[in-house]
């Protein structure tokens, strides 16, 4: 992987721990990912993730860990927040959950075939979590790392994006909750092995009020406060309702994914 020396979004814990507090918002209202993603990771792999052991890493409510599990995997949670773990055990009991991040896995030497962190690499230290990463992986496994982000080349995703800018003023909140796709996302100064990306586009419709629940629990807004936050999201739904008057929001993502292979 290449490198980098913009410091990751981490270094702002508060930003990080933010979504302990929705859990349960954040479970119902922010999107999955499409077979399609998974049928990339095991293409880019060279593996397939039925019957592999998998540790999903920054799970949260499981969004990722319960696709990766209906997939075949062997999967187990990594997850640092209370109130994460705490939705994640409560509807996800079949799925095992161990406190931890991925800068210091609670994990023995070899023992996993992938490592996945499904929107949740940018709260890492890279410096820590790769070489974490490829000291728990098994010869030859796959470290894969993705991001939902808003679909470029859509005009009023590329408005929100900007009202959401001016509105907070902090560039990382045209991207909310992902690193700056102008750099790579790796943002390690540690040598790697090179990665392969793919991206991939999908779609979901919603009802606008799903839409704004979403945005609700970024970490951007949730950081500023719930008065900040209404006002805003109380005038997005104006600017909304203009694009999509039946009340119904086609939401478009690329999927931002990075596989890269142990030694």
């Amino acid at each position: 992987m290449a490198t980098s020396t913009t410091p990751p979004p981490s270094s702002h814990p508060s930003r990080a721990h933010s979504f302990n507090a929705v859990a349960a918002q954040y479970a119902a209202n922010r999107p999955s990912y499409p077979p399609a993603l998974f049928d990339a990771i095991e293409e880019l792999a060279g593996r397939r993730l039925a019957g592999a052991r998998v540790v999903d890493v920054g799970a949260g409510t499981g969004i990722a860990t319960a696709l990766l599990r209906g997939r075949g995997a062997d999967v187990v949670a990594v997850e640092p927040g209370d109130g994460m773990s705490t939705h994640f055990r409560r509807t996800r009991s079949g799925i095992p959950i161990v406190r931890g991040d991925g800068n210091a896995l609670p994990l023995t030497d070899a023992c996993a075939d992938f490592i996945t962190y499904a929107q949740a690499w940018h709260w890492t230290n890279p410096n820590r979590a790769l070489p974490e990463a490829f000291r728990v992986l098994r010869p030859g496994g796959a470290l894969a790392l993705w991001w939902n982000r808003d679909a470029e080349g859509v005009p009023w995703l590329a408005a929100q994006a900007e009202r959401i800018k001016q509105h907070y003023g902090d560039p990382l909140a045209v991207q909310p909750d992902t690193p700056d796709p102008g750099t790579d996302p790796s943002g390690s100064a540690v040598p790697t092995p090179d990665y392969a990306r793919r991206v991939v586009r999908w779609s979901r419709r919603v009802p606008l009020d799903t839409h704004l629940a979403n945005l609700g629990s970024h970490s951007i807004l949730l950081v500023n406060g719930t008065e900040r936050s209404e006002a805003f999201l109380t005038e997005e739904r104006h600017h909304l309702l203009q694009v999509f008057p039946d009340g119904f929001v086609d939401e478009i993502y690329d999927v931002d994914l990075l596989v890269a292979t142990a030694p």
